[in-house]
């Protein structure tokens, strides 16, 4: 029997900031302010302030020298960049993992595959990004490096959150779904040039929905947020609207292990 080791204060406020940032409760852009994190969290500036260094290796949170402590935002081509990062990254681990193992590798994703369709069929949005991210995800997981898992990991979080501001159009979700499909497929049949192939078309085609959310007017049409969209508490937002903005998730692993320590 392993001994599973408690999570800290530290990484229970991590995984809270990380969620909304990747979910949307905060913005891209967004201030964040140590001091009114530990209020609304009910505890010491300590842990949010090493919360947010975590999150700042992660790439989430950007630190401006004499200004603060901001959510990242992204210019189309830091976009691009980390594109062409992923498309290095998901090409290096699929050969990696289908010459390691191809079958655990078409179990893997056949059963993610799966879940996805049921999700695409029930127009169940949420749950389909939340899919589509693990999907990519056990590509660099079975390739059994690393580094490769290393290196994803500094723009796996970006990438998420990003995702999870793509467009609602069903025909993205459409044309993601068949992707996935003939992904899967190569997987099956042990196709590594096709994969790679597939995962490039799909990475670019990804690439032209991110830059496409940043032109969003909320984002200030170029890859900026405006300054409404980019308030934090204090900066003219009300308090009622403040209060609902960064109000903590009932359901969260940070309220629940504070809900259990009282």
């Amino acid at each position: 029997m392993k001994l599973v080791r408690p999570k800290s204060l530290t990484e229970l406020v991590a995984e809270e900031i990380r969620a909304r940032i990747i979910d949307g409760r905060i913005g891209l852009g967004a201030a964040l302010s140590e001091n009114g994190l530990a209020a609304e969290l009910g505890i010491s500036k300590t842990p949010v302030r090493e919360a947010l260094m975590q999150l700042r290796q992660e790439g989430l949170v950007q630190v401006q020298p004499q200004r603060g402590t901001y959510v990242f935002r992204l210019e189309a081509e830091q976009v691009a960049m980390i594109s062409e990062l992923r498309d290095l990254l998901e090409e290096a681990a699929a050969r990696a993992a289908l010459a390691r193992n191809p079958d655990a590798l078409a179990e893997r994703m056949g059963r993610i595959y799966a879940a996805m369709r049921r999700a695409y069929d029930a127009d169940d949005r949420v749950a389909y990004r939340k899919l589509d991210g693990e999907y990519h995800e056990a590509l660099i997981e079975l390739s059994g490096n690393p580094y490769i898992r290393g290196a994803y990991r500094q723009i796996s979080f970006c990438i998420q959150a990003l995702r999870s501001r793509l467009s609602n159009e069903a025909q993205l979700n459409r044309q993601s779904i068949a992707e996935h499909r003939e992904m899967l497929r190569l997987v099956k049949a042990r196709d590594a040039a096709g994969l790679a192939r597939a995962l490039r078309a799909h990475i670019a085609q990804t690439r032209r929905s991110y830059i496409a959310v940043l032109k969003r007017p909320e984002f200030g049409g170029n890859g900026a947020p405006s300054a409404a969209y980019a308030r934090g508490p204090g900066q003219g937002a009300t308090a009622k609207a403040r209060k609902r903005r960064y109000q903590p998730d009932a359901t969260s692993a940070f309220a629940a292990a504070r809900s259990g320590a009282r």
